[in-house]
């Protein structure tokens, strides 16, 4: 088999093991009230607390006014708190409440559960290589879209 045919089947097969992770986390937080967004939302601002909204819409690869409208229900569920950034006083900083934890924490105990399951009967060094794998390709489309950029 050519490496292009290969190449394809292998983008091919990464969308869609892609979108079957999308959907099976997605299934497994709607079943618990939550929506995708905000679940997400939940499991980046767990990892970095006080971020701005501009990083966040950056992480989560949201248009600013999704994310203002998804962070104004946030609010109003108690899950976060907005505070003005001291270092610029056009931003604000978003921080968990303790609600807001405790339901990060149970997004997180559906990831990693999701996680052990996606990843049955794989061994690590199977997993690194992958992992080296997809860094490559993702370097390789970096410097594409440097290439692109016009000067």
């Amino acid at each position: 088999m050519k490496q292009e045919q290969v190449a394809s089947d292998f983008l091919e097969a990464l969308t869609k093991v892609s979108r079957r992770v999308r959907t099976a986390f997605n299934q497994q937080v709607t079943a618990h009230g939550l929506t995708y967004p905000r679940a997400r939302a939940l499991f980046r601002l767990a990892k970095r607390q006080n971020m701005t909204q501009t990083e966040l819409a950056c992480e989560l690869e949201l248009e600013q006014a999704t994310l203002v409208r998804l962070l104004d229900r946030m609010e109003e569920n108690g899950l976060i708190e907005r505070q003005p950034d001291p270092n610029d006083r056009r931003a604000k900083l978003i921080k968990l409440t303790s609600h807001g934890e405790e339901q990060a924490a149970f997004v997180r105990a559906i990831a990693d559960q999701l996680r052990a399951q996606i990843f049955e009967g794989i061994d690590l060094a199977s997993l690194s290589n992958a992992v080296d794998l997809m860094e490559r390709i993702s370097t390789n489309i970096a410097e594409m879209e440097d290439l692109n950029v016009p000067a």
